[in-house]
């Protein structure tokens, strides 16, 4: 699995993105709804991230080799005050990486993608906490600005599962992404990132197939790596004056509208 970043950071990121979850939401109403989440409210998506941040914990503890019942987890029941539930989020996230810390990242684990290890977990519970971070900022209105190597971790990651016929099996739209050599290029244009900021696709009667690299494509989407990373998440409109879109636009929506995870 090649990734953007090393597997301390994904450590460090869960617990640090968790934590900027609690801040963001700790002075809300739990009732408040989600809107990039349809009928979420923040209470819903602590809850939720809370859970799978348990869910993942103990797959790798158990070093489980088949999908864990979550009535198998402990602690999976959120409190219902509002500061004891935001306690639980924080415990959760410090079991997960206290797991796979223990374990290290080659321990093999039963996961739903291709990479059946531990450190599938960790990038995975990286990511998942990032976009709901983003969730509960839109949420809020408060800003969401992570680093452009994490941004653009979160990319590869997403276009990664786009591009599995095993994970295709679980998301049957990824299904209408296949095509006849249309292309689209994904362009981060944060200084440092190189080509780790640059994504090339290309929709093939297999299946949608990415590389990272410079190119042309059918379609252009370019901007910061974290606005990039809410478009592709369907979090902000391809319209939005923070990115730039050239070339045939309805192949970008058709890609956003089929992509969804």
């Amino acid at each position: 699995m090649m990734t953007l970043l090393s597997y301390d950071r994904y450590y460090a990121e869960i617990e640090a993105e968790t934590a900027k979850i609690v801040e963001a939401v700790r002075s809300a109403d739990p009732a408040a709804p989600v809107p990039s989440c349809p009928g979420w409210t923040l209470r819903k998506l602590v809850n939720h991230v809370g859970r799978v941040h348990r869910w993942a914990g103990a797959s790798v503890a158990r070093r489980a080799t088949e999908s864990l019942d979550t009535r198998s987890l402990d602690d999976a029941v959120p409190p219902e005050d509002h500061e004891e539930r935001l306690a639980w989020l924080t415990a959760g996230a410090e079991g997960v990486v206290r797991a796979l810390r223990e374990a290290g990242p080659e321990t093999r684990v039963w996961t739903w993608g291709d990479e059946q290890s531990a450190g599938f977990w960790a990038r995975r519970m990286t990511h998942e906490t990032l976009v709901h971070r983003a969730d509960a900022c839109l949420a809020v209105g408060a800003g969401f600005d992570p680093a452009p190597e994490l941004a653009a971790d979160a990319v590869s990651e997403l276009l990664s599962f786009i591009e599995s016929p095993k994970v295709g099996e679980m998301r049957p739209a990824f299904k209408e992404l296949k095509g006849d050599g249309e292309t689209l290029h994904f362009h981060a244009t944060d200084g440092g990132l190189g080509e780790a900021g640059e994504w090339s696709v290309r929709r093939t009667p297999g299946g949608a197939v990415w590389e990272h690299g410079h190119g042309k494509g059918d379609v252009a989407l370019r901007g910061p790596a974290v606005d990039l990373l809410l478009v592709i998440y369907r979090r902000l409109p391809p319209a939005s004056a923070r990115v730039e879109v050239h070339g045939d636009e309805k192949l970008l929506d058709h890609w956003l509208a089929h992509s969804a995870f």
